[in-house]
């Protein structure tokens, strides 16, 4: 069983438009709600895969509703805490140029009743699983150490931890060493403080983060993945160049990433074949509509 976190999910809410115009009316052509957030993303791509996935996280009002029902129409173990909040709502903008704009709400606030809640639900998930995905955001009300908190139950329990978050909650999160990090380059750049215009200062900073965590993958979008072990003894580093193919939403390739690693990190794949899939399942998660999902068709092409 795997685990998934999902601390502030989202309705993603996928709008087509001719183009985005700032400080104008813009007219919609189509607009399609789907159950989403970095964690529900990852739930979907596992369960395409028939792996048997547990989801814990905040639910609360129609967007919750919403989700829990997408989740257990795909087979999910649904274990979520019930808030009084609000779950938030995501705007994707996808204009006809390929560009994709992001509106996202900051989400609800959770109570120090709801998150002891959260917190048992988490625990008596733990002992049926074998991987966690720790990815996305915290809401306000819950600390942002909560995934090194997290982080440390789950290696206390025996099980490997897969880590997706940014800012302060990346930086509490990697003190706790999850056994596999995997930032994007801006999330890098974050945790260096600097900008990253280099392949040597690339390098120099993949290696300072893998000191401290081990085992690395850096989403680098169109430009494809690499990634860096010290767990090995020696120093392995693996680069893997993007799959071609014509974007139609860029959403969720990032989480695409997640569950095709969470799942060669349980089947023993190699780095090199680990990339591979995840390349590909990447791309053809760009190449549909709804964030998550893929065509199986496309992927077994594309890998």
């Amino acid at each position: 069983m795997i685990l998934t976190v999902n601390l502030n999910p989202a309705v993603d809410k996928t709008c087509e438009t001719e183009r985005v115009q700032p400080g104008a009316v813009n007219r919609l052509k189509s607009a399609v709600s789907v159950a989403g957030g970095k964690g529900i993303n990852v739930t979907k791509i596992l369960r395409q895969f028939h792996m048997p996935v547990a989801a814990v996280g905040f639910l609360g009002g129609a967007g919750g509703k919403l989700i829990e029902e997408a989740m257990e129409e795909l087979g999910v173990e649904c274990h979520f805490t019930k808030i009084k909040g609000q779950t938030r709502t995501n705007v994707n903008l996808l204009a006809d140029d390929g560009s994709v704009t992001e509106l996202l709400e900051p989400g609800p606030i959770i109570s120090k009743k709801e998150l002891e809640e959260f917190r048992k639900q988490f625990s008596g998930c733990l002992e049926m699983c074998e991987m966690v995905v720790l990815s996305g955001s915290v809401p306000e009300g819950v600390p942002v150490g909560i995934y090194r908190q997290l982080i440390e139950e789950c290696h206390a329990n025996g099980v490997k931890v897969i880590l997706d978050t940014s800012g302060e909650a990346l930086r509490e999160g990697i003190q706790a060493k999850p056994d596999l990090l995997k930032p994007n380059l801006k999330e890098l750049e974050s945790l260096a403080g600097k900008k990253i215009d280099t392949r040597e200062l690339f390098a120099e900073e993949a290696n300072r983060i893998c000191e401290q965590v081990g085992k690395l993958v850096i989403s680098l979008g169109a430009e494809g993945l690499f990634y860096i072990d010290r767990n090995r003894g020696a120093s392995q580093e693996v680069y893997q160049e993007a799959r071609k193919v014509k974007a139609v939403n860029t959403v969720g390739c990032g989480d695409t990433v997640v569950a095709s690693l969470c799942m060669s990190e349980l089947s023993g794949d190699d780095p090199e074949t680990a990339l591979q899939k995840a390349a590909a399942l990447a791309a053809a998660n760009a190449s549909t509509m709804e964030n998550g999902q893929i065509n199986m068709k496309t992927y077994l092409e594309l890998l």
